[in-house]
């Protein structure tokens, strides 16, 4: 029986990506001056997990680079060698290095080999660097004897005896304990078993390896002399018989079992994977565990008082030795308590891996749910209240729980913003050295929620903005010393929630956009400018495809592509971009976009036979002008007075050419919208009213529609199209005569 593993692949490589993330994180935070000890130890807890992952589904190349860079953070976190920058270094350059092998193995993207050789290189020369003791050590827990008994094949000895504990755990402790060198595993009474470990690593190593699976202060320890010749060939002569008789249980026994034998109970069968213990004693003639060789074990107390060691007792040392083990696997593999302290069944891990292809399906179905709970409600309107009022009392009773069901749903798809913000800390650093500048890297609002959908792809604008700021914005040490600044810049990077948006703001205290130069180079390029212009209209240049003010072009910037990308896909996502700058203190590039792109709140509102759907969120109010608030400006459309405000008015029904039921404004009503800081009052004939709609897109069943940014299906199952309020306000600088798709 073989067991195909391939199916955990994924699972690993999730694993394994956030592991990574987790050890850059910590890498960037560690003080090297005066690293926490319990920092240093989940940075190596990082290395050790994708080692045994890596290991365990045979990716030998990812395994030799975790090993070494295990066996250097070792050094480290005992004492005995002082963390530097060069090591934080070497560290990130590993991490690089195996997501780099970790892509290649999920992705089968191709793998620099000269770079892994490089890596490895550099971590080996680290490796063998004197000590220094310039950390004071940990308190010693389980300590080998200084005088050690080493067998011929160079390993020291162990004996573990095991509590009471199953069969499962027990192979998994084996299988994970044979990473550290050879290991043999014997029954005891009692259901108990004993593992016979001959490794090269410490006894501190191989008690942390134990604490994933059971708590050290219920095993003994003993460490034994090297074996006799006779010893050894007898050990190896029952171990052979065993494994021939019985094969681990995945070959069928070269003899049958007896009648007799098959009529025993599992228990006394071993379950399979092991021979009863009476028949290994007789196999070995060794009815005791005196005559099988484990009397020369010496009890690790009494080594320990003949070497003149005072042990450290085991209330302190345990503490010690389960502080290696990660704080992921105590989630899923709690180390067994006494009874007192037993956790309930339930608490075991909180959470579970879905992929995104179900939750997809799972909204998708969601907004029919919501399509159909629409289509009743409208049927129901047209029911006598008094007659059916059960009826339409259950019908509200189901909107309610439709929208609670909806909320609930479209919350799995809600990421953290911290998914984006931890990738830039790292590339804030390197590229910070490469350009010689002093950059403290703040983030906010790392807990705002967005969904997944938006989050991969805010990813790529957000790096363009980030870069930005760092080579054109911030200045160089010197030059913000002399402008009297602190030397170190300050980058911000911020999320909140604003309504129905997530607003992300990129900021810093630099120079700030220079007027004159964007100006300048405006004009040079044949664009359209004027000294008249506002800051707002000139910042809104530096989005134009090809725009650049840098002096040089750098493998950082100076070609003129990002800041176009940037716009062009924010826009994409029905999102905006604002700026806002001064000279001499810095930029803030403002970033809105909709919570989610799948289901929002709308109002209807009908011009002509049309209904469209206006997101609500734009929405401020809605009004019937007096005839006097409406006023004509030459050559500019109309615009209309709120309280004291002259705001442009856009009539619908001339930006889509149909034909409306009003054309003077005091007639019809007037919608408030607000966006991108920017009002303007859109002219219908009517509103319908409010509702929750499922937006499809439109892009991808027709073509992209200028001014629309999706479409819906109605209750009464016609389609209505979702407008796009930016780029209505934005047109309303267009004459009134002018369609919007001229």
């Amino acid at each position: 029986m073989t067991i195909d593993i391939s199916q955990f692949f994924q699972v690993f490589f999730d694993e394994a990506e956030e592991l990574l993330a987790e050890k850059e994180r910590l890498l960037l935070a560690v003080d090297i001056a005066a690293p926490d000890a319990e920092d240093l130890n989940a940075i190596f807890r990082t290395a050790h997990s994708i080692k045994g992952g890596a290991s365990t589904f045979g990716l030998n190349d990812m395994s030799e680079v975790t090993h070494i860079l295990e066996s250097l953070l070792d050094r480290i976190r005992k004492g005995e060698m002082a963390l530097t920058s060069e090591h934080v270094d070497a560290f990130l350059a590993a991490k690089d290095i195996l997501k780099m092998q970790l892509d290649g193995h999920r992705l089968g993207t191709p793998v620099d080999s000269d770079a892994v050789a490089d890596v490895r290189m550099m971590l080996q020369s680290l490796s063998q660097d004197a000590p220094v003791q310039a950390m004071a050590p940990a308190a010693p827990s389980f300590h080998a004897p200084e005088a050690k008994a080493v067998d011929h094949e160079g390993g020291q000895r162990y004996r573990l005896e095991l509590p009471k504990m199953e069969l499962r755990e027990v192979n998994a402790l084996s299988a994970e304990l044979g990473l550290l060198g050879q290991v043999s595993v014997a029954p005891l009474d009692g259901e108990r078993h004993v593992i016979v470990v001959t490794t090269h690593e410490s006894l501190d190593d191989i008690v942390a390896i134990c604490s994933f699976v059971l708590n050290p202060d219920d095993m003994q320890v003993s460490v034994a002399p090297p074996l006799t010749p006779q010893q050894r060939a007898l050990e190896q002569a029952a171990r052979n018989e065993v494994e021939n008789a019985l094969g681990y249980g995945f070959f069928d026994p070269i003899e049958p079992f007896s009648p007799a034998q098959a009529a025993k109970g599992d228990a006394e069968q071993g379950y399979g994977f092991f021979q009863p213990i009476e028949q290994i004693r007789a196999l070995s003639a060794e009815p005791s565990d005196a005559e099988r060789g484990y009397g020369f074990f010496q009890p690790i107390e009494e080594i320990r008082a003949s070497a003149g060691i005072v042990a450290a007792p085991r209330e302190a040392a345990a503490p010690a030795a389960r502080s290696e083990a990660p704080a992921e696997a105590e989630a899923d593999k709690k180390p067994a308590k006494k009874d007192g302290d037993k956790a309930a069944p339930g608490a075991e891990s909180s959470s579970i891996r879905v992929s995104i292809e179900k939750v997809d399906q799972l909204i998708n179905l969601i907004g029919e749910l919501v399509i159909t709970q629409a289509m009743i409600e409208q049927r129901a309107d047209t029911l006598d209240p008094m007659v059916h009022e059960r009826l339409l009392n259950s019908i509200g009773q189901l909107t309610r729980n439709t929208r609670d069901l909806q909320e609930a749903v479209m919350s799995i798809r809600m990421m953290p913003m911290d998914f984006v913000f931890s990738r830039f800390p790292r590339m804030v650093r390197d590229l910070a050295a490469k350009l010689g500048k002093k950059i403290d890297f703040i983030t906010n609002g790392a807990a705002t929620e967005l969904d997944k959908g938006l989050i991969e792809r805010i990813v790529d604008p957000l790096t363009h903005l980030v870069r930005n700021s760092i080579d054109h914005g911030i200045e160089m040490p010197a030059a913000r010393a002399a402008a009297g600044k602190s030397e170190a810049g300050r980058l911000f990077l911020s999320a909140s929630h604003q309504g129905g948006n997530i607003i992300i703001e990129v900021s810093d205290d630099g120079g700030g956009l220079n007027r004159e130069r964007i100006l300048a180079k405006a004009q040079q390029q044949g664009m359209a400018v004027a000294d008249s212009m506002s800051d707002a209209e000139v910042w809104q240049l530096i989005f134009a495809p090809g725009f650049s003010t840098a002096e040089a072009v750098t493998d950082v910037s100076g070609r003129g592509v990002g800041m176009d990308v940037v716009k062009r896909n924010i826009g994409a996502m029905g999102g905006s971009v604002d700026i806002r700058s001064a000279k001499g203190f810095g930029t803030t590039i403002s970033i809105s976009l909709p919570l989610t792109l799948a289901i929002l709140d709308g109002m209807s509102i009908r011009v002509g036979e049309e209904v469209y759907i206006l997101p609500l969120g734009y929405v401020i109010e809605s009004l019937q002008p007096a005839p006097e608030d409406v006023k004509e400006i030459s050559g500019k459309g109309r615009v209309v007075k709120v309280r004291g405000e002259y705001l442009p008015l856009i009539p619908l029904y001339q930006m889509f050419d149909i034909a409306p039921r009003f054309t003077d404004p005091s007639q019809g009503i007037c919608v408030i919208l607000e966006t991108e800081g920017r009002k303007a009052a859109l002219f219908v004939d009517d509103l319908v009213g409010q509702q929750q709609v499922v937006v499809k897109n439109l892009e991808s069943n027709y073509r992209k529609v200028v001014g629309i940014s999706g479409a819906t299906i109605l209750g009464d199952g016609g389609v209505s199209l979702i407008l796009d309020v930016t780029a209505l306000i934005r047109s309303s600088r267009q004459l009134a005569d002018e369609s919007i798709f001229s």
